[in-house]
């Protein structure tokens, strides 16, 4: 049976992989929308190509992109994106869009790595189309390879070549392609919010989507943001569409096939799968030179930082802090931002790369990122194990959007476990801008073993600047002193928030696992806190 947010395939994936009650939990407070917020339209206004999925006039869903001059996505208002753009006629949603459909939509800036999503229906007007969103989430920026790109002079594309299975060629690139992405669907209908299609955006190291003997494909599903979109879709309906992109040559492979999920990824030697879609070809579409698009990497991820320091925080946090190797200054950043990492594992065929938040002042010499040892994870154990101080890991420039807004209201910094990272940049942003601008400090832990940073942050409130602190111990130990260590025991809820009397102009940072946001969020909003000034970013298990 279907819910407002959920249909009945999507609920079933959840309830499979055990994340039922988080996902729906995240749901109703707000982390899917039926509007885009103000931030979600800037960010669709700003990008020169938007990720498309739908299907033909058979339901078959395929996945494509459409391009445009600097600011050919407009949105009039949250419910709209204009889009003064079109699809060449050899783009097998051409008809499908010229009609008006259902459509999943994915925003990606490769360059910052930020990507966000919206469901909705599309209908042609004038010589572009208008589209009605359904539902608008964000996505985290694991998995995203990091690319700039430029514009080269638009020529008449060759004819595409289509065929009913992958060709020697296809192959190849499949097998060098580090980024797909799939588009599934279960037709809505009758206007309600669950179903319609959806564009996602799958990545790893190259090689990572696998070409069986027989022809099929093999991609891995790692975790994410447990909503189970995608995987939901195909279990109930099998029909998917993928979609290849050559960055260099602008040239896209679309394909059409047919999924089975395999839950426990058997057959995988990939420790971060933790379930298989396994793809059957019927129909392949291959486009040269399509868009005008390029993109590089080059110097994106090739930063080389050396590990001056190496630090414990708590029995789980480890800090590290990095210098750029052949000295210099550094990329300045904004509290709140995180750094892309790139390391070498053995069991990987490449470098395997995640992003961690910056936790030190923006004004320090030298980063800082504060990472937590996942049992299963791979950077992080690879960090906290291997890489000692003298060591040169890559990193990428920082990047990110979520940032404390630029005023003097009261700021209202909320997090749990490692989610106190990004906070104790903005801290330290607080205290040394000398604005006076009233901050409330609120962390939640499981008690002193686990609390990070301590004492750094009874130093900054030392400083006198106007901050109250509020730490909670969910299972503080008989050695944890109340009103010393910690000053309530019990988590965090939004009445204790409301209880602060930050005032209505007051702006809650939230960072932590999504049944906390969740919770914290839901909480805020049903006691009146305007959602415009609740700002998440939610972390997982990548490792």
């Amino acid at each position: 049976m279907d819910s407002p947010t959920f249909h009945a395939g999507e609920l079933e994936a959840q309830r499979r992989a055990g994340v039922g009650d988080v996902a729906a939990a995240a749901a109703a407070a707000g982390f899917i929308r039926d509007r885009m917020p103000e931030q979600h339209r800037a960010f669709f206004a700003s990008l020169p190509f938007l990720v498309i999925a739908s299907g033909d006039e058979t339901g078959q869903p395929w996945v494509s992109i459409m391009e445009g001059p600097e600011g050919f996505a407009t949105s009039p208002n949250p419910r709209q994106l204009r889009l003064a753009a079109s699809l060449d006629r050899a783009d097998p949603l051409a008809a499908t869009l010229a009609a008006g459909s259902e459509i999943g939509m994915l925003g990606i800036a490769l360059a910052s790595r930020r990507r966000n999503r919206l469901n909705g229906f599309i209908r042609p007007e004038g010589t572009g189309y208008v589209v009605h969103v359904h539902q608008s989430f964000g996505n985290c920026p694991q998995y995203i390879h990091a690319r700039e790109w430029r514009r080269v002079e638009a020529r008449q594309a060759p004819p595409a070549r289509l065929s009913d299975r992958l060709q020697p060629s296809h192959k190849a690139w499949i097998a060098a392609a580090d980024t797909l992405f799939i588009g599934s669907g279960v037709r809505a209908g009758g206007g309600r919010t669950a179903g319609g299609f959806d564009a996602s955006h799958r990545g790893g190291e190259p090689g990572f989507v696998q070409v069986a003997k027989d022809g099929s494909l093999q991609i891995p599903d790692y975790p994410g943001n447990n909503f189970f979109n995608t995987i939901g879709n195909l279990v109930r309906d099998p029909r998917v569409g993928l979609l290849f992109v050559s960055f260099e040559t602008g040239s896209l492979l679309q394909i059409a096939g047919r999924a089975r999920i395999d839950w426990g990824a058997a057959g995988s030697d990939d420790p971060q799968a933790r379930r298989m879609i396994r793809v059957a070809i019927d129909r392949v579409v291959e486009r040269p030179g399509a868009l005008s698009l390029r993109w590089r990497r080059d110097g994106l991820e090739a930063l080389k930082m050396t590990v001056i320091d190496k630090v414990v925080e708590s029995d789980a946090i480890t800090s590290f802090h990095l210098a750029p190797r052949e000295g210099g200054p550094l990329a300045p950043f904004q509290p709140g931002m995180h750094l892309p990492v790139a390391l070498t594992d053995p069991g990987q065929a490449g470098p395997v790369r995640r992003s961690y938040s910056l936790s030190g002042s923006p004004t320090a010499e030298h980063y800082r990122i504060s990472v937590k040892r996942e049992d299963r994870g791979t950077v992080s154990r690879v960090l906290h194990d291997e890489i000692a101080v003298g060591d040169t890991i890559m990193t990428g420039r920082p990047a990110g959007a979520f940032q404390a807004p630029s005023s003097n209201s009261p700021l209202v910094l909320v997090s749990a476990g490692v989610g106190v990272t990004p906070m104790l940049s903005m801290l330290h942003a607080a205290v040394e801008s000398g604005s006076g601008r009233p901050t409330r400090f609120v962390h939640g832990t499981r008690n002193r073993r686990s609390h990070a940073f301590a004492a750094e942050i009874d130093a900054l409130i030392a400083t006198g600047a106007p901050i109250e602190r509020l730490v909670y111990y969910s299972a503080p130990e008989a050695s944890d002193g109340p009103g010393v260590h910690f000053d309530k025991a019990g988590r965090i809820t939004a009445a204790d928030l409301i209880s602060l009397n930050a005032g209505a102009d007051a702006d809650y940072m939230l960072c932590g696992p999504e049944r906390f946001l969740a919770d914290i969020h839901a909480g805020l909003t049903a006691r009146g806190v305007d959602p415009g000034r609740i700002h998440f970013e939610t972390f997982g298990p990548g490792g």
